[in-house]
C-alpha cells in the first residue's frame, strides 16, 4: 500500500470515530455528549469541552471506552452548531474591560466584554448578551451587550430568559432586519398573472381575538345546487423567504414561533408575519391554496392544488363566528352556518373513521398594564373552532397525499411529513387494566380497534368523575407528533398521509412543505438530501418551544396564586409519585404538589403504581388519579416555578389558616 493511500485511510479511520451529538452539562460540571443515533452518551470532562456550551451540537471523538460496561469517554474536536448565542446575567465592570455573569442553572464561562461593546451598559445592570467569538485563540468567549433590562420588570426578565435557556433569539440580527426590509410590498402585474385569482370571491379570516399574523383565509362560492367551492388559502411565505438567504437561515434556525402568555417571539420579522404575509382584510394577499368541490353531505368531489392572490372581506375572531353558529344570524351567516355544518360532518366522518376524540383545553391569562396576570379564562375548543380545525386538516391531508404519490426514479420525493405512532405497550396495558376498573374494556386486536375503543371510552365517560383522569392517562399512552420522511402516517388522525402546510408564518415545516409542493406542481420535485435532518432540526424546536410555553404558563399560574397563599380551593388529582401528589385547581388549572410529609399526622401513605394512587397504610384512605379534593395555597415559588399545596379535610374547608402573608389585591 502506497504512503498516501495509508495516510488516508488513517485519516477515514480518525474520522469514523468522531461521533455527532447535543452536549448535556450537568451541574457538577462534567458533560454528556448524548448520540444522535443512540448508541450511548460519551462522558466529556471540562477541559475537553472545546468551547462548546450546554445543549450545543457538538462532535466528539471517544478516547477511552470499557467494552464490559458500555462507559465511554471522549474530547469534543468541534461544535457543529449553538444552542444559544444569547444569554440573560450581570454585567461586572472595571476599569479597562467588563465581564458578563450569566444567570445559567448549567456552569458556563463569563464573557469577556470590551468597553466599547458594552452598549451603555453599568456596573451590576442585568442585561442581555451575545456570545460574538470564542474559539481556540481566545481563553474567554467574547460577547456584546444588546439589551440593557429594567431590574424593576422581572416578568419580562423571566419571559426572556425562558426564550433564551430554550435557545430562541430574543432579537433579528441587522442582515435579517435588512433583507426582510427590501422585500418589496407591490405584487407584479407578472405575478398576478401566474396565480389562480380568487379576488372576486368571498373570502375571510377566522382567528383568535388577539392574533396578528393571519396565516390562514377561508373562501367560498355555489358551483351549483348542493355544490360548493370552498378554498382554503395559506400565506405564500416561501414567495418572499427564498432558500439561503439571511432569513431563510433565521427561520430554520428558529423553527417555530413562540407564543408566551404576553408575548410572542416570531419565526419571521414583524415585516412580513404582520404585514407582507399577513391575510389582512381588505388586501391583496399571496396565497398557496387547497381548493375543494364539496357537497352538502361533506364529500370532497374534486380538488386542485395552486398559487393565487385573495382579498379577504373580513376578519372574524372566534368568538364571533361561534355567536353566529348560536344564534344563526350576523355578516355572512349564511355561508358560515354552512361551512359549520359541512366541517361538523367532516368531523364525524373523521371520528368514525379512527380520529381519536381527545378533547382540549388551553388556559389563557387576563393581564394587567404591567404583565400581571389577574385571571385566568379556560378556553374550550367550540364549533367556531372545529370548523377551521376540520378544513386545515383536509388541506393539510390533501397536499400529503399529493406529494406521496410522486415518485422521481421509483424514489419518494423527500418530504416533512408529520406523523404519530401506535400507542406505546408498556404505557397502554397497564393504562388499559386501569380503565377496567370504571368498567371500559379494550380490543387490543388493531390499531384500529384500540382506538375505536378509546373514542367509546371517551363517549362513554363524558361527564362523569373518572372523565378527567382517564383522558389524562390516555394521552400519556400516546407517541409525540413528529416530522419526519418516514411516511408511518398519523395514527391519532387516523390519516395515513400528513403534513403541516397551513401555518408557514410560524412553523418552518410548512415553508419546506410550500417548496417541495410548488417544485412538483412544477414538474421537477426537488430531491433534498437534507430533508431528513431539516425534520429533526425542527422536531427538536417544537419540542423546545413546547417546553418554553408550558414554563411560561406555570410562571404565570404561580404568580396568580401568589395572591392567594392560605386559601382553599377545590381541585383534581392530577398525578401522584412516592414523594406526593400534585393537584390542579378546577377553577383555574394551577397544579401544585401536595407532598407526603405533610400527610404524616394522618397516616404513612405509599405509592400504588398500578391504580395511580397513594394509601395510607393504617387507614387505608387513598388519593388516587381523578379524585376530587380540597388544597390550601401555602407556597408560590416564581424562582422555581412551583406550587406547594396542602390537602385539606373536607370538616376544615371553611376555616380560614393563619398566614403571614397579605394580598396585595383582592381577589377577581
Amino acid at each position: 500500500m502506497s504512503r498516501k493511500k495509508e495516510k488516508n485511510k488513517n485519516k477515514q479511520t480518525s474520522h469514523q470515530q468522531l461521533q455527532k451529538g447535543t452536549l448535556d452539562i450537568a451541574r457538577s460540571g462534567i458533560g454528556y455528549v448524548v448520540i444522535a443515533d443512540g448508541t450511548g452518551d460519551v462522558l466529556v470532562r471540562p477541559g475537553d469541552f472545546n468551547t462548546a456550551l450546554h445543549g450545543d451540537t457538538v462532535r466528539v471523538k471517544v478516547t477511552k471506552e470499557n467494552l464490559a460496561t458500555g462507559r465511554k469517554e471522549g474530547k469534543i474536536t468541534e461544535v457543529v452548531s449553538r444552542r444559544q448565542n444569547e444569554f440573560i446575567g450581570t454585567i461586572q465592570l472595571s476599569t479597562n474591560f467588563a465581564f458578563f455573569i450569566p444567570d445559567s442553572e448549567k456552569p458556563m464561562p463569563d464573557l469577556y466584554i470590551p468597553l466599547e461593546s458594552l452598549n451603555g451598559a453599568k456596573n451590576k445592570d442585568k442585561v442581555i448578551a451575545k456570545l460574538v467569538k470564542w474559539d481556540k485563540d481566545n481563553r474567554k468567549p467574547i460577547g456584546e451587550v444588546i439589551n440593557v433590562l429594567d431590574a424593576e420588570n422581572i416578568n419580562d426578565m423571566a419571559m426572556k430568559e425562558l426564550l433564551a435557556e430554550n435557545g430562541f433569539p430574543l432579537s433579528f440580527s441587522d442582515d435579517v432586519m435588512e433583507e426582510s426590509g427590501r422585500l418589496p410590498d407591490a405584487i407584479s402585474s407578472s405575478e398576478i398573472k401566474n396565480r389562480k385569482d380568487f379576488r372576486e370571491v368571498l373570502t375571510f379570516t377566522i382567528d383568535p381575538v388577539d392574533a396578528k399574523d393571519f396565516d390562514d383565509a377561508i373562501s367560498i362560492r355555489q358551483v351549483k345546487k348542493g355544490l360548493y367551492e370552498i378554498g382554503v388559502h395559506i400565506a405564500d411565505v416561501s414567495h418572499y423567504i427564498e432558500p439561503d438567504t439571511k432569513l431563510d437561515e433565521e427561520a430554520y434556525k428558529r423553527a417555530t414561533s413562540v407564543y408566551l402568555p404576553d408575548r410572542v417571539n416570531p419565526m419571521l420579522p414583524e415585516r412580513i408575519s404582520n404585514e407582507l404575509c399577513s391575510l389582512r382584510p381588505h388586501e391583496e394577499k399571496l396565497t398557496f391554496s387547497a381548493v375543494f368541490e364539496i357537497n352538502q353531505k361533506a364529500e370532497v368531489k374534486s380538488s386542485y392544488l395552486s398559487k393565487t392572490i385573495i382579498h379577504s372581506n373580513h376578519r372574524f375572531t372566534y368568538e364571533d363566528v361561534q355567536e353566529t353558529i348560536e344564534k344563526k344570524e350576523g355578516k355572512y351567516a349564511e355561508e358560515i352556518l354552512l361551512l359549520n355544518d359541512i366541517a361538523q360532518k367532516m368531523r364525524k366522518q373523521r371520528l368514525v373513521k379512527g380520529a381519536i376524540n381527545f378533547s382540549s383545553q388551553e388556559v389563557r391569562f387576563k393581564l394587567d398594564e404591567k404583565g400581571k396576570p389577574i385571571s385566568i379564562v379556560i378556553k374550550e375548543s367550540k364549533e367556531a373552532h372545529q370548523l377551521i380545525e376540520e378544513l386545515m386538516l383536509l388541506a393539510n391531508r390533501t397536499v400529503a397525499e399529493h406529494v406521496f404519490k410522486i415518485k422521481v426514479n421509483k424514489k419518494e420525493v423527500p418530504f416533512p411529513y408529520r406523523v404519530h405512532d401506535t400507542p406505546d405497550e408498556q404505557k397502554l396495558l397497564p393504562f388499559i387494566a386501569f380503565a377496567k376498573k370504571y368498567g371500559h374494556s379494550f380490543d387490543t386486536s388493531s390499531p384500529e380497534k384500540i382506538a375505536a375503543s378509546f373514542n367509546q371510552m371517551l363517549a362513554d365517560v363524558h361527564g362523569k368523575p373518572e372523565q378527567h383522569v382517564l383522558e389524562q392517562l390516555g394521552i400519556r399512552t400516546m407517541a409525540k407528533a413528529t416530522y419526519t420522511t418516514s411516511n408511518i402516517g398519523h395514527y391519532g388522525l387516523g390519516f395515513e398521509h400528513y403534513c403541516h402546510f397551513t401555518s408557514p408564518i410560524r412553523r418552518y415545516p410548512d415553508v419546506l412543505v410550500h417548496r417541495v409542493l410548488q417544485s412538483c406542481l412544477q414538474g421537477a420535485p426537488v430531491m433534498d438530501k437534507k430533508m431528513e435532518e431539516k425534520c429533526k432540526h425542527s422536531s427538536e424546536r417544537e419540542r423546545a418551544a413546547m417546553e418554553c410555553e408550558r414554563a411560561g404558563n406555570k410562571y404565570k399560574q404561580v404568580e396568580f396564586m401568589h395572591d392567594y397563599l392560605g386559601d382553599v380551593f377545590e381541585g383534581v388529582v392530577s398525578g401522584v409519585a412516592s414523594f406526593g401528589f400534585w393537584v390542579e385547581t378546577i377553577e383555574h388549572k394551577c397544579e401544585g404538589l401536595v407532598p407526603v410529609t405533610s400527610l404524616s399526622e394522618y397516616d404513612d401513605f405509599r405509592l400504588i403504581e398500578g391504580d395511580y394512587s397513594l394509601v395510607g397504610r393504617r387507614s387505608g384512605r387513598a388519593f388516587r388519579m381523578g379524585d376530587k379534593v380540597h388544597i390550601r395555597v401555602v407556597a408560590a415559588n416564581l424562582e422555581k416555578r412551583q406550587l406547594d399545596y396542602e390537602w385539606v379535610l373536607r370538616e376544615d374547608v371553611s376555616k380560614p389558616k393563619n398566614t403571614q402573608h397579605k394580598k396585595t389585591e383582592p381577589k377577581k
